[in-house]
């Protein structure tokens, strides 16, 4: 588990001293010495040599280069963010797509090591045949080719050595760096780097696990397991561990090799509906998706058959968020901005309220630029960029997921282009938005809901006399107190005592004159000449009472 809770700060800041400095010197070689300044973290830079920064590239560029120079993490790191508009200024994402691992493979012995701690045996009793050379090399792990028997060749991926401690060190000076930049940085706290490294930790904690990547190979065989033109590489779990991936050895043309597909005789045309298919199933009908769909990971088989490898990135939209992304599709292609508005509301994150009247003009516009005109003139790359950007304009995040599966449909799109140039995603896209649309008013898919609905009342109706007499019980018990508060009734209280009180002072002194007025009359003693002092003092008391209830109204302000 990547956890950053149970690290001192001390232990964090100075334990890797070396690699800090090797971090603020590639910073400070791409022209970022005014974060370091900014960050006030100068105790760290006695060994570090300054170099000029590079005044021709953007500050994208330079991002994107300090990333690959930097190593495994951050390059992965990188990778991931570009799925993240959400998180990193949308331009960004851009320049960070274009990251590549540029890392060496590592030598065969480690590689036995590795196989021989998984599996508690020697490499050539697991594997028949294992070749020492691997055939793909990435910052994670490499490939090598085997045979499992002399007729079933394999593919087996070989996690880096060392590459969880690695990771876990860069992750611990990434971390405190975040810390560090949203204490003393404003202009980056906004993108909350603290957060952004805490998902990326966990996003890459799957990635090291290549059980994950297996069982997302397992789901998506078993979804297309009837299509005889879609191929999903056999997973063997015999031979696979936390640290190890075998799997089917696919012998294929890649899908941007279009001399090789011509000269096999196959139809480009039917390979480009097929592959369009096998993505828009994934997206509309699943929801589970293949998220980095480029060339290199799509393989032509024979009889036009549609193989993908490395399911290490992939996608989930649930059902709702699918059914919310189909009304606003539709809301779009009717042009109806307000309702549009809505939809992009709800299917989008909101930190602060937005401008609705800005926000439909801005769909107004979408909407003149690329729904009026015909479909095989419109650039779906840069309408889904155009689409991203107005939506950050207006504040509103999309979520990773659905990010993913645009960028699936930009890079499938790509590849289409290139095997059909006259190939039209939109149009080829429409039926399965309609028929998506459809399923939810479906027989079945009421039928589901309805019974779902019948379970729960049902469920609801077994457990409620229960639960009412348990409330009962409980009531009786003294267990359960309700507690009323009406908002204003203290001080209408308030404002009735001193009513009451002041109505008690009158008649209190309209008794002590009524009172007086017979003492004086009855003449009762002690006299003072001929007066009767008890009356003489009712009287003066009435009058001081009557003196002070009259100032306390005047206080008041009302007679």
């Amino acid at each position: 588990m990547l956890s950053f809770k149970t690290i001192s700060k001390v232990t964090r800041r100075y334990r890797h001293l070396v690699r800090y400095q090797q971090i603020i010197s590639i910073v400070l070689k791409y022209g970022f010495g005014n974060i370091i300044d900014a960050m006030k973290i100068n105790h760290y830079l006695d060994k570090i040599i300054f170099s000029k920064p590079h005044p021709k590239l953007s500050r994208n560029q330079r991002i994107r280069m300090v990333l690959e120079e930097l190593g495994p993490t951050f390059i992965k790191m990188g990778q991931v963010l570009s799925s993240r508009p959400d998180l990193i200024p949308l331009d960004l994402t851009r320049e960070l797509a274009a990251l590549q691992d540029k890392v060496p493979s590592f030598a065969f012995e480690q590689v036995r090591h590795i196989i021989q701690d998984e599996f508690n045996q020697p490499i050539d009793e697991v594997f028949h045949t294992f070749e020492e050379t691997p055939f793909a090399s990435a910052s994670i792990g490499q490939v090598h080719r085997a045979y499992l028997s002399p007729n079933e060749e394999v593919a087996v991926k070989i996690q880096r050595p060392g590459i969880q401690k690695i990771v876990e060190v860069d992750l611990e000076i990434i971390h405190y760096l975040a810390q560090v930049m949203e204490k003393n940085l404003e202009e980056i706290a906004i993108f909350r780097p603290v957060k952004i490294v805490e998902e990326f930790a966990q996003t890459l904690e799957k990635e090291l696990d290549y059980t994950v990547e297996a069982a997302n190979m397992e789901q998506m065989a078993d979804q297309f397991a009837r299509e005889r033109l879609i191929h999903i590489p056999q997973v063997y779990r015999s031979h696979s561990t936390q640290r190890v991936l075998c799997m089917e050895f696919i012998r294929g043309i890649k899908a941007d090799d279009i001399k090789a597909i011509d000269r096999a005789g196959l139809n480009r045309k039917k390979i480009t509906r097929i592959g369009a298919d096998f993505v828009m199933r994934q997206i509309f009908e699943f929801g589970f998706f293949h998220a980095d769909p480029h060339p290199g990971n799509i393989f032509i088989l024979k009889d036009q058959r549609i193989c993908m490898i490395d399911f290490g990135m992939t996608g989930f939209v649930d059902l709702t968020t699918r059914e919310l992304f189909i009304d606003l599709l539709q809301s779009l292609n009717s042009k109806n901005t307000q309702n549009t508005a809505r939809l992009l509301c709800r299917l989008t994150e909101i930190d602060e309220p937005v401008n609705t009247t800005s926000l439909e003009k801005d769909i107004s516009q979408f909407c003149t630029v690329f729904l009026y005109r015909k479909l095989e003139e419109i650039n779906l790359n840069r309408m889904i960029h155009q689409f991203l950007e107005f939506c950050t304009r207006h504040g509103l995040r999309i979520p990773p997921d659905l990010f993913l599966m645009m960028k699936a449909f930009i890079s499938i799109e790509g590849v289409a282009r290139r095997l059909d140039p006259q190939f039209d995603m939109l149009s080829h896209a429409r039926p399965y938005v309609r028929a998506a649309a459809l399923r939810k008013y479906s027989v079945p898919r009421l039928s589901r809901e309805f019974a779902d609905i019948a379970r729960d009342t049902f469920s609801l109706l077994q457990t409620l006399p229960g639960d009412t007499s348990s409330i009962i019980t409980q009531i009786k018990q003294g267990k359960i107190k309700a507690k009323v508060s009406i908002e204003g009734l203290d001080r209408f209280m308030m404002t009735q005592d001193q009513t009451s009180n002041r109505i008690s002072f009158a008649i209190i002194i309209a008794a002590l004159i009524l009172g007086s007025a017979i003492v004086l009359n009855s003449r009762i003693p002690p006299m003072l000449f001929g007066v009767s002092i008890i009356g003489i003092a009712g009287f003066i008391i009435a009058a001081v009472l009557g003196i002070w209830l009259l100032v306390a109204i005047i206080r008041r302000g009302r007679l």
